[in-house]
This record gives structure tokens, C-alpha cells and sequence, in this order.
């Protein structure tokens, strides 16, 4: 009897020791006495948190958000006004002490194919030139992959009215529409307007230069032509070089046009300019108001 109470006296003395180490362990997982159940759980909130703001967020850093930016925009933001345009189409810079030896390159009539812009915007490239780009509302609305093209890859683009046609000829308000829907459709297809305009034949009058004026434009015909549109020079790159070096002088406003012959004969004509002392006038640096 006596062994057998011992023995029930050890078990129920072994039961509570077991339970004294369960409530220890278990108290080692609550929140300390003094300090509030609260203060845990935020610490673990904020351990959350720090885990899911590690990685910067475009509202925190602005910065983050500064590629999503229209190229065209920040180029803008870059590039000061150091030149403008006379009344003779000439380019000048502000500043008497300006480098004077630049020409502003121009190319008429596009967008036509892929193959003959991608060459002049190669050519372009190489020398670090821009250029303008006057497209036809038309050929826009044919071909909007294009336009595409000549802005996504850095070049400025020019309105040359919707349709090929001597504006001079047309009523006012035809005239406008000419200029007004190639403006809307450039704007529609890349997100900016034109801010130079070059009717076609350099044909306008003073009517077509005020509505010009008033959608933000510079109004330009040209100082330089290369004739490179003349049958004189069809599949003759080197007369369209030769042509564009008989004229040239100081701020030449060069003419040319999205044609074979001129994508061939653009490497050679920047490389004689380069060598002549001439460098290429970015046109957005240009004032857009002549003076």
C-alpha cells in the first residue's frame, strides 16, 4: 500500500513539473509585462511595412518617373533659344559672338518609306545632326508608323501643309485648314505639334503667315536649294552636293527632300560641310519668330 501511494505521490509530482515547464514556455511568447501588447504588434506591422517600401515607389522618388517623360519634352527643357531666323530665312545667332558658320537641314515632302528616312536619319546620326522633317497631312495619314519613326528616333518634325498644293491660291480659310489639320493629325499620332512650317513651292501670302503665327509656328520657305527634286539631278547625288556648296553661306536654310539620290549624297555633303568649318544648327535652339 505504502508503495503504491509513493508511487502515485512521484507520477502526480512529475505531471506538475511537466506543466510548470509548458506555462514558462508559454509565457516566453507573450508580451512582456510592461510593456503594452500593442508595441509588439506594431513592430511586426512595421516590419511589413519596411518589406514592402524597400523598393522605392515613383511617387516617393520622382526621379523614377523622370524616363517616362515624352523625349521630346525634356529636349525642349534642354536646349536654349541661341538662334533665330531673319527675314531672308538665314539663320542667325542672338549672341554677335555666336558661332555663325552652322546650317539648318531640311527635308520636304515625307513621310514616304521606311527605308530612305532610316537612311537620312542614319546619315544624321553619324554626323550628330538634326534636322526638320515637313510632312504632308496625307502622307501622315497614310503612314503614321512614319512619322513615328523620324520623332521617336530624335528628329524634329515640320508641317508642310495637308496636301502638296500652292497655298497662295487657295481662300483664307482653305489655307488655314491646310495648316490646321496637319497640326491636329501630327499631334494625334506623336503627342506634340509642329513648331515650324514651310508651305509647299514657298508659296503663301501674309494671311497664311498670320495663321501660321497664331498656331505657334515658325513660317519659313528656305536660303539654299539643292534641286535635288529637278530632273537635273535625279540619280545624281553628287550634283545635289554640288548644288548645296555653290550657295552656301553662313546660316543656309538647305532645302532638300526625302529622295534616293539625296539619301546617297548626305554622308558626302555633311562630311564637306564638317571640313569647311560648317556645324548643324539643332532647329529646336532656333527662336520661332524671325527677326
Amino acid at each position: 500500500m505504502f508503495r503504491t501511494t509513493a508511487a502515485i505521490i512521484i507520477a502526480a509530482s512529475l505531471l506538475l513539473s511537466a506543466c510548470g515547464v509548458q506555462e514558462d514556455t508559454s509565457a516566453e511568447k507573450t508580451t512582456p509585462e510592461n510593456e503594452p501588447a500593442s508595441t509588439v504588434q506594431s513592430g511586426l506591422n512595421d516590419s511589413s511595412e519596411t518589406a514592402e517600401t524597400d523598393q522605392p515607389t515613383a511617387q516617393d522618388n520622382p526621379e523614377l518617373t523622370k524616363d517616362k517623360e515624352p523625349t521630346e519634352d525634356k529636349q525642349k527643357q534642354k536646349i536654349a533659344k541661341t538662334y533665330h531666323m531673319n527675314e531672308n530665312y538665314y539663320i542667325k545667332p542672338n549672341d554677335e559672338h555666336g558661332e555663325k558658320k552652322v546650317v539648318l537641314l531640311t527635308f520636304d515632302d515625307g513621310p514616304k518609306e521606311k527605308e530612305m528616312i532610316n537612311g537620312l536619319i542614319d546619315t544624321l546620326d553619324k554626323h550628330n545632326a538634326k534636322a526638320i522633317f515637313f510632312v504632308n497631312g496625307y502622307r501622315v495619314e497614310s503612314h503614321p508608323e512614319l512619322l513615328k519613326i523620324i520623332h521617336e528616333r530624335g528628329q524634329i518634325i515640320g508641317n508642310h501643309a495637308w496636301d502638296h498644293e500652292d497655298l497662295k491660291k487657295m481662300s483664307t480659310t482653305q489655307a488655314v485648314k491646310q495648316v490646321t489639320d496637319v497640326q491636329d493629325i501630327v499631334k494625334d499620332t506623336i503627342g506634340v505639334e509642329p513648331e515650324f512650317f514651310r508651305p509647299p513651292f514657298g508659296s503663301g501670302n501674309d494671311a497664311l503667315k498670320a495663321a501660321v503665327q497664331k498656331n505657334g509656328m515658325l513660317y519659313m520657305t528656305w536660303s539654299n536649294g539643292s534641286l535635288d527634286w529637278d530632273k537635273s539631278t535625279k540619280n545624281k547625288p553628287e550634283k545635289v552636293i554640288q548644288n548645296v556648296l555653290d550657295q552656301l553661306n553662313p546660316g543656309s536654310n538647305i532645302l532638300m527632300h526625302e529622295l534616293p539620290w539625296t539619301v546617297d549624297a548626305l554622308d558626302e555633303l555633311l562630311t564637306k560641310l564638317d571640313k569647311k568649318g560648317y556645324s548643324f544648327v539643332d532647329p529646336r535652339s532656333i527662336e520661332l519668330e524671325a527677326r
